[in-house]
């Protein structure tokens, strides 16, 4: 059965090649892709995975493949069809694997697209066909590892397995499990997808609760960055400018325009880090974003 670890019978070679029986069906087994230390003859017996390559050429190589029937492991999306599903690099040198339409999410928007990766093990079916299919839940919640106490507010590197229409499910590098709320996104998150996340919480069922939204020091421009760092520099957090000071003063001391300097102002009034009296003619720090994340 294609997609299995089987041993036969080397009954020919050429340059590049040995010629493999097994069951009464001739595989190649290249010579670049054998990893025994014994180079074999003709008559010895070999062992190797055995699959179908791109041409439907029956191979064998003993250049394991990340994912077996009996093994999940990690692979990269290397292809999108739409009328089939998407297909991953298992480590097969000339094959990617297909994971039906049928196993990925209803909308599309949420099927992985390529580089993505999915952990999946590999399944034969009747017709001598190999798919990849997708670790379910259960799967990842056995491979989960203890996450310590000191996460809050902590940026990792998270990969979607699960997307559902409530949030994403999520596991991080180092194989915590975190959940990702749609509240905590900018938009759905696709399966297979790999993001920074941030640290908000701990659910109650024990699992990392995570955003992928920027933090507010991150959705501000540099303009705005600029007058925030000079008000931190103040020791009364103060300083002499509002929405009508002089151009020139304003050019002089942070060398923007005014319209620049207001555009500015006005986003940080509105996320109320700042505030201005325009009867002293000066705004001051209140919140600070970088204090407060």
């Amino acid at each position: 059965m294609l997609g299995t670890v089987e041993k036969g019978k080397v009954i020919d070679q050429n340059e590049h090649s040995y010629f493999v029986q097994i069951d009464g069906v001739t595989y190649e087994l290249k010579k670049q892709e054998i990893t025994q230390e014994e180079v074999p003859q003709i008559g010895a017996q070999v062992e190797g995975f055995i699959y179908e390559d791109q041409q439907h050429k029956r191979e064998l190589t003993q250049f394991w493949p990340f994912a077996q029937q009996d093994q999940y492991g990690w692979g990269k999306v290397t292809d999108v069809k739409a009328n089939l599903g998407v297909f991953v690099d298992i480590g097969l040198t000339n094959k990617d694997i297909v994971v039906s339409l049928d196993d990925l999410p209803f909308a599309m928007e949420k099927w992985p697209r390529k580089d993505d990766q999915l952990l999946v093990r590999i399944e034969t079916d009747e017709r001598d066909r190999i798919w990849a299919k997708l670790a379910d839940e259960n799967i990842f919640d056995q491979l989960a590892s203890s996450f310590p106490d000191d996460m809050k507010n902590k940026d990792t590197f998270v990969t979607v397995y699960a997307s559902r229409d409530i949030g994403a499910f999520v596991i991080t590098k180092d194989y915590y499990l975190g959940f990702i709320h749609e509240s905590q996104m900018a938009r759905p998150l696709r399966l297979g997808e790999q993001l920074k996340a941030r640290v908000v919480g701990i659910s109650q069922y024990g699992r990392l609760n995570l955003s992928s939204l920027p933090r507010a020091f991150e959705e501000i421009d540099d303009d705005a960055q600029m007058i925030l760092m000079s008000l931190r520099r103040k020791q009364n957090k103060t300083l002499p400018f509002y929405d009508k000071s002089d151009a020139q003063e304003i050019k002089n001391y942070f060398g923007v325009s005014k319209s620049a300097f207001k555009r500015a102002l006005g986003h940080l009034l509105k996320d109320k880090y700042i505030s201005e009296d325009k009867i002293a003619g000066t705004i001051t720090l209140v919140k600070d974003p970088d204090e407060n994340e």
